[in-house]
């Protein structure tokens, strides 16, 4: 029986050669008909007996390109075409105009995000008689810049900043080939007709331009002149897929001190990019689960721990275990690396506290003092993406840095919430809603500049600009000192919409969790991190939440100590631990404290006025975040005084702690017991650190090393929260919040849940850390809770 179907595909289907794996199997099954990308995703009409239709759609799940996925398929049928024959690929229909009161169509198909060079790409790009030998800008329908450099949906090359190439006839000639791997490909070009490199020497002094009839055989002047660059221990800014990076020889001491002076980072790890997995394997511990993740299409930095110290210099992740680790990740990164044959520093092109660079004269006018040269290019960068950030726990990958290789990610919604959510502050994103189809943007970085704000404002409004989206409500914290809560409602009122909903910091952390998951409340989480505005105005993160559907309520609590100086304290680690010993013992207590690495970082006047703050509770916020009891305990081991960086000292406990634990040292026997807060009545259980106080600063006066007192932390902590989910007769425990970064954390609570017979769910392809609250605010709208 013959029959005409229209089917509308949605999913991964734009940019990843499904419209010509959808042209090849209907010509095979001798089907007639069209397919062409929409703004929804890819339409289909197909003419032909109905087992062939049955077929072809059963080998197109069965067939489905490397990046492709297929979310959902709705069929029409429409009446037969006389004399149809053959099957083609057209181009996407212009955009429907809406009518007069109607709302415009939108745009909702998912993006591809960057993807890594492929194996065929990689061995072209070496191959002397391949017409693409050494371009740095090669790729096919597998590989290449996708997000971007989008502008407009469907994807489309005349949507994209390549519009500005059109293909040359070779070029062409792949594009129309169904045989060939570049059919269809909105990526294409070679050194005739595609993006060419420039160089920039600092001052000015030296330019030069890749020429458009390159000899395969010699390499390109700007790769040269580049690498000549690095191997003369100077800084290069290079032009990469989302945005611009600051490169240094990691072997070389000045070269790395140099960058760290100039960006004023003095402390905070830097990442490397290695030529490949040996390299990573003689000086990293890499799991299969690790090197798989690592030689991805996402090729995302990935944090490994450490053989030993050889490989780069000091300077690279100063008192580090862990190095943070990525393979090339385009071709113009795999020619350079090869030129150099060492691994380089790969840091984020940027001013500390600005966003990332990535247009020319942007980084021409605030990199020309960071570097010594500019490795720049032609294709302009439409949408910056950042460097992805993951690693493995418990044989699962976990995604800290939601960004390029990742970005934008599709999460179902349990109900249709056509909103916009706004995130946090220090690890901006957004998430937009339609239906019930949430997609989170990528890593947005700080809204506490201009700058920063900024950028963040351009990426919303190009994300509905794509999306062809009118917001019906937002989404914000409750800190009003966030810029994107500030934002949300200043939008939310030039829009004549309702007041944004305000969603609570960790409850917005654990419906992240829940959304990724699929699940829906009633759940109970812990949401643990290192300060979130409370629903009572108090700074909260050590709360475990019951959530339901209409918001949640405090099961249980880490016990509220003062931290004095408010937020220098979140800087401060001392401040945290001198806050934590007035809670135990007053001001009796401080003086018994003498000579601790807390108090005596603190000159005798400075101490005094700090206790003063503290009896008369003048600038001590109370807070119950296990993130600044991290730092407290790092603080009483004289691991970390104060911080350059967000989280330095919970790294430098973790690092100790994990130190003791592959030495198979015995953690300190410490608990946190929980204090009965007559939950029956209406307060939440709270986990007392006391005891674990008094027994650690016992263990300080008799000499324990700090390794076996941070892994006993560690331990009590992961246990605390299974006595407390077996208290409870849970069957699962979700984890949120930053400090499920912390993998020796993370892996004790899993691995103590599980022998408990309580399922763990935490966050994989979302992060756990702020970075991920867009989701859960969305994921609020859609339940209709608040609070």
């Amino acid at each position: 029986m013959i029959r005409r179907q229209r089917l509308e595909i949605e999913g991964l289907v734009q940019g990843v050669g499904f419209r010509p794996l959808v042209a090849r199997l209907a010509r095979e099954l001798d089907l007639s008909g069209q397919v062409c990308n929409t703004g929804a995703g890819v339409r289909l009409e197909l003419q032909g007996p109905a087992e062939a239709l049955g077929t072809l759609l059963q080998r197109l799940q069965q067939q489905l390109p490397p990046q492709g996925r297929i979310d959902r398929i709705s069929r029409q049928e429409l009446a037969l075409e006389q004399g149809a024959a053959g099957f083609t690929i057209q181009p996407a229909p212009a955009p429907e105009p809406a009518g007069k009161g109607d709302p415009v169509p939108v745009r909702w198909a998912l993006i591809q995000p960057d993807l890594a060079p492929c194996a065929a790409c990689r061995a072209e790009l070496r191959d002397p008689s391949d017409r693409r030998c050494g371009y740095p800008f090669i790729s096919c329908v597998n590989c290449g810049p996708r997000y971007s450099l989008l502008g407009a949906l469907p994807f489309e090359r005349q949507n994209t900043s390549l519009a500005a190439f059109p293909l040359c006839s070779a070029c062409q000639g792949d594009y129309d080939d169904p045989a060939n791997r570049r059919c269809h490909g909105q990526t294409i070009a070679c050194p005739r007709c595609g993006p060419r490199l420039r160089w920039w020497a600092r001052g000015g002094l030296e330019t030069l331009s890749d020429p458009r009839e390159p000899d395969p055989r010699r390499l390109s002047p700007c790769l040269r002149a580049a690498a000549a660059a690095l191997m003369a221990d100077q800084i290069l800014a290079l032009k990469g897929v989302g945005g611009f990076q600051l490169l240094a020889r990691a072997r070389s001491k000045a070269a790395v001190t140099e960058l760290r002076r100039r960006k004023d980072r003095p402390e905070k790890p830097l990442a490397l990019m290695v030529p490949g997995l040996a390299w990573v394997r003689h000086h990293c511990q890499l799991s299969p689960a690790e090197a798989q993740l690592l030689g991805s299409a996402a090729a995302p930095i990935l944090l490994l721990r450490r053989r030993g110290q050889g490989g780069v210099c000091s300077a690279v992740a100063p008192a580090n275990p862990w190095l943070g680790v990525m393979l090339p990740s385009s071709p113009l990164h795999l020619l350079l690396l090869e030129l150099v044959g060492e691994p380089l520093v790969a840091t984020s092109g940027n001013r500390s506290g600005n966003p990332l660079c990535h247009d020319d004269s942007t980084a021409l006018r605030e990199l020309a003092d960071l570097a010594d040269g500019l490795l720049l290019h032609d294709r302009a960068i439409l949408n910056p993406v950042d460097d992805s950030i993951a690693q493995v726990v418990c044989g699962e990958p976990m995604l800290l840095r939601h960004a390029r290789g990742y970005a934008p990610s599709a999460v179902e919604l349990p109900a249709p919430a056509t909103a916009v959510a706004m995130g946090g502050q220090l690890k901006g994103s957004l998430a937009i809603g339609w239906g019930r189809r949430a997609l989170l943007g990528p890593h947005l970085g700080d809204l506490s500049t201009e700058a920063g704000e900024r950028h963040y404002r351009r990426s919303l409004e190009a994300a509905l600009g794509r999306h062809r989206l009118d917001p019906a409500s937002y989404a914000v914290d409750l800190h009003p000192g966030y810029r994107s809560q500030q934002i949300g409602l200043e939008l939310a009122a030039a829009g004549g919409h309702a007041a944004p909903l305000g969603v609570q910091h960790h409850h917005a952390h654990l419906l992240a969790c829940l959304a990724e998951h699929g699940l829906t409340p009633p759940q109970v989480g812990a949401a643990w991190d290192g300060a979130g505005q409370g629903s009572d105005g108090t700074v909260w993160g050590g709360e475990v939440l019951r959530l339901e559907q209409a918001g949640f309520s405090v099961v249980a609590r880490l016990r509220p100590f003062p931290l004095p100086g408010a937020e220098r304290a979140m800087r401060e680690p001392r401040r945290a631990a001198l806050g934590l010993l007035f809670a135990a013992g007053g001001a009796a207590g401080l003086d018994q404290a003498a000579g601790l690495a807390p108090l005596e970082a603190f000159t005798a006047e400075q101490r005094l006025v700090l206790t003063r703050l503290l009896e008369r509770g003048l600038q001590s916020p109370w807070c119950s975040s296990i993130g600044r009891l991290f730092d407290a305990v790092a603080s009483l081991l004289g691991l970390q005084q104060r911080c350059s960086f967000e989280g330095q000292a919970a790294l430098a406990l973790e690092a100790a702690a994990s130190q003791a634990a592959e030495r198979s040292t015995a953690p300190r026997p410490y608990v946190l017991p929980l204090l009965d807060g007559g939950l029956e009545g209406g307060e939440p259980w709270l986990l007392d650190w006391q005891p674990l106080l008094m027994h650690l600063l016992d263990d300080l006066r008799r000499g324990v090393a700090a390794g076996p007192i941070a892994l006993g932390f560690h331990h009590a902590l992961a246990e605390a929260l299974v006595a407390l989910a077996e208290r409870l007769e849970l069957e699962r425990l979700l984890l949120g919040g930053g400090c499920f970064q912390n993998r020796l954390l993370l892996s004790l609570t899993v691995e103590g849940l599980r022998r408990a017979g309580i399922e763990p769910l935490w966050p994989r392809r979302i992060p756990c850390n702020d970075g991920g609250l867009a989701l859960g605010q969305l994921m609020a709208v859609s339940l209709g809770a608040s609070g």
